[in-house]
């Protein structure tokens, strides 16, 4: 028996009988499908489909399943990923100082709530150690300097190769990543930062909020680009804020929702809930 489900993402032209032509496949290799969702873009009237199905009593091996799909995705010009339930993924958390999105990730891996292995954290600073070490966790030591960032990128993409990386979580790594590294885990980063963007950049964004009495705060996980902080869009939302909260107030909040916006959208992402289109994300929630 094979307890694990089958998960179809794909992204195609939109055309008549596709739906049909999707279940069929599963239908004629004796499938049960669980989960189906579907989107059409009304802009260039594209589709867009998520399909779950179990693989006990499945006709088709893991390894046959993309092999005999083929010919089909190549008749209706799909772009398409295979997953399986049961797989889990492989990851890295890079941080810097801010340490509180280290530490729900952490925690919710130690309780049983995060669908991935946490193989090492890697920072550009050594605050985050002992707590990553107490977890039985690896820990990298790599510090940033202006005159050394490309040498030490390239140590830790040969050290993520070594470690068999899936996926990279930024849980405030206070570093720009360089196109060559992105390039390498394209749609496979994934950034927090607060909300504040574009209007109050810089290094105290906080001040900036408060000064300007703001009412609202937000955070936005995303995936990482070589544009900074312009990814696309996977989770975000806001908290509301009032004249009453000193910025100490600000930033204790701002750090709440950055926990929380970002175990969402590392739960999408493992959950295989996204399709990346152009500069934006299909979200099936």
């Amino acid at each position: 028996m094979d307890d694990g489900n089958a998960i179809l993402l794909l992204s195609c032209p939109d055309k008549k009988g596709l739906v049909a032509r999707l279940s069929n496949f599963i239908f004629q290799n004796n499938g049960n499908i669980v989960h189906a969702d579907q989107y059409t873009s009304k802009r260039g009237k594209f589709f867009f489909m998520r399909i779950e199905w179990e693989l006990n009593g499945f006709g088709l091996s893991r390894e046959e399943i993309p092999v005999v799909f083929a010919p089909l995705a190549r008749q209706y010009e799909m772009k398409w990923n295979l997953h399986f339930t049961d797989y889990i993924p492989r990851m890295v958390i890079f941080v810097s100082q801010h340490l509180h999105c280290l530490h729900d990730l952490i925690l919710r891996r130690h309780m049983g709530e995060l669908g991935a292995q946490i193989e090492a954290v890697i920072s550009n600073h050594t605050e985050a150690r002992d707590l990553v070490e107490q977890f039985g966790i690896k820990y990298f030591h790599f510090p940033i300097r202006e005159k050394n960032k490309d040498e030490q990128e390239s140590k830790q993409l040969a050290l993520l190769r070594e470690l068999k990386i899936d996926l990279v979580v930024l849980a405030r790594y206070m570093q720009i990543l360089t196109a060559k590294f992105i390039g390498n885990y394209v749609n496979k980063i994934i950034n927090i930062h607060h909300s504040f963007l574009p209007a109050f950049a810089g290094g105290n964004p906080y001040q900036q909020a408060y000064d300007r009495g703001v009412k609202i705060i937000g955070a936005t996980g995303h995936y990482a680009t070589e544009n900074l902080d312009e990814g696309p869009i996977i989770a975000q939302d806001v908290i509301k804020i009032s004249h009453r909260d000193t910025i100490a107030d600000i930033q204790t909040k701002s750090k709440d929702l950055e926990r929380i916006v970002l175990a969402r959208a590392l739960r999408l992402h493992l959950e295989n809930k996204i399709l990346v289109y152009g500069s934006k994300t299909i979200v099936f929630e």
